[in-house]
């Protein structure tokens, strides 16, 4: 069932309280209130918001292993088991102010060893349950020392009252195939969670978005150097007077490619922008990625799960 008139979405541009699940949880829920309180149906946030992206694989040396472990390991301490206390905070947000969220968690991978890590965007609806976990499938580049591959059965979307929900994490955004998943089922509203604020992440966007016809919603934290406690060793490896580790950019986009909102830079803050699902037929009636421009007799598509 898809909304007959527009709906407000809203991306949370902000820093999570770094690697303290507790505070970071709670300042979700209080951020979900608020985005409800100005009429949000769905709320997006950042890649790996709780309880924060371990930036120190793009600083600190491969080779200083002690510090990287004891890093490693205090990441593992705030990271998510899904179900658990924190996904139960989520979920009653979610239900008490009657919105989608999507939030993005470093996920302990409970089924096996409970020692490795992925980094995962957690889904929930209106009523307050888990819809599902998408994990990233590919960490890229220094990531690869902290997180797990994701397989293919977590390549997820979602029938909801506001439309077919979906979407990537990051870099796997520029995976094609990945991208064609999320074409041919059919998503509507496209969540794009990361820590990349890139011009050229920018462009992708909303390329990805006239290429899916479809909204993306990106989503970037927007943190300080002081949202970074000094107790934490690899702040050092920054450059000197620098205020920003990451600035935000985050942008809705419609069907079209056309920015609707942002980017909006160096600020903590919450987008929000207004859609309608019926601009989506409007543009895919041109271009179909999935549809009229697939052409099944030329070329053959199949996701392994």
């Amino acid at each position: 069932m898809s909304p007959t008139e527009p709906f407000k979405v809203a991306a949370v541009q902000d820093s999570p309280v770094y690697l303290d699940k507790a505070a970071t949880v709670a300042k979700a829920c209080d951020l979900i209130q608020k985005a409800a309180s100005e009429g949000a149906k769905l709320v997006v946030f950042p890649e790996v918001y709780i309880a924060g992206y371990p930036d120190w694989v793009w600083t600190v040396p491969a080779s200083n292993k002690a510090l990287i472990s004891s890093l490693y390991d205090e990441l593992w301490q705030n990271a998510v088991s899904v179900p658990d206390g924190a996904t139960d905070q989520l979920c009653t947000a979610a239900k008490d102010n009657s919105v989608y969220v999507t939030i993005g968690i470093n996920e302990r991978n409970t089924e096996a060893s409970n020692a490795s890590l992925f980094n995962s965007l957690l889904y929930i609806n209106a009523e307050g349950q888990i819809l599902g976990t998408h994990r990233k499938l590919i960490p890229t580049g220094g990531e690869r020392l902290m997180w797990s591959r994701g397989a293919g059965d977590t390549m997820l979307s979602f029938d909801t009252p506001i439309g077919k929900l979906g979407g990537l994490l990051c870099w796997e955004n520029f995976m094609p195939l990945a991208r064609t998943v999320m074409y041919q089922a059919g998503v509507q509203v496209y969540v794009a969670a990361t820590w990349d604020s890139s011009e050229a992440w920018q462009t992708a966007m909303r390329f990805i978005a006239r290429e899916g016809g479809m909204y993306v919603i990106s989503c970037a934290p927007a943190m300080k150097m002081d949202d970074l406690p000094d107790r934490f060793e690899f702040k050092q490896f920054y450059p000197a007077g620098r205020e920003w580790i990451n600035k935000g950019n985050s942008l809705i986009v419609d069907p079209g490619g056309k920015i609707i909102v942002g980017p909006v830079t160096s600020e903590q803050t919450i987008l929000y922008a207004d859609i309608d699902l019926g601009a989506i037929r409007s543009q895919k009636w041109l271009f179909d990625a999935a549809g009229h421009y697939s052409r099944p007799d030329v070329f053959e598509f199949r996701l392994r799960q």
